[in-house]
């Protein structure tokens, strides 16, 4: 259950590879979650290296960059505003901090399988990069308890994923 301590906001913690539908989903359950918990934002990984020039690609540079993200989040949530945040942050240490800051916390797995991101073009860093990637030269640490999960092998509808991930959400708040 998500217990919403009224004080704070929801961290909707979305994570997975690069090309998971990450992102996209996050957009797509706004409103659902606007509606039902209250004033909320939706952001990414990518939105915040792009506006702070956050660089770095390595394991370590990903962890550090990973920290200050949840550290961002700790910030927004205390003024009692959820955030859906999409993020690769393949860390069990990262993950584990934030269900132990965060009063609020839903962390949600899209998982993907790297083949089938490839395969179906998901993202162009596959073929433009050759190394720091997730899934490929760097091992990502894959959530081992979520509250969630969602498999996306691309077969399903984008907006069918959103629809189930609204569903796992209000069936969470129910128990």
């Amino acid at each position: 259950m998500i217990k919403k301590n009224k004080n704070f906001g929801v961290v909707f913690w979305i994570t997975g590879l690069s090309g998971s539908g990450k992102t996209t989903l996050a957009k797509k359950i706004y409103n659902y979650v606007k509606k039902k918990f209250g004033p909320t934002i939706v952001l990414s990984g990518d939105d915040l290296r792009n506006i702070f020039l956050l660089k770095g690609y390595s394991k370590k540079d990903r962890l550090k960059i990973s920290m200050k993200y949840s550290k961002f989040c700790k910030i927004i949530t205390k003024q009692n505003i959820n955030i859906i945040f999409a993020t690769i942050g393949m860390f069990d240490e990262l993950r584990e901090i934030n269900k132990k800051q965060f009063k609020n916390y839903c962390e949600i797995y899209i998982k993907s399988n790297i083949k089938k991101i490839e395969k179906f073009e998901k993202k162009k860093i596959y073929k433009t990069n050759t190394r720091d990637i997730w899934g490929k030269d760097l091992r990502p640490e894959l959530p081992k308890n979520p509250h969630i999960i969602i498999k996306n092998n691309f077969k399903k509808n984008i907006n069918n994923l959103a629809i189930e991930l609204k569903n796992k959400i209000s069936d969470m708040n129910k128990k």
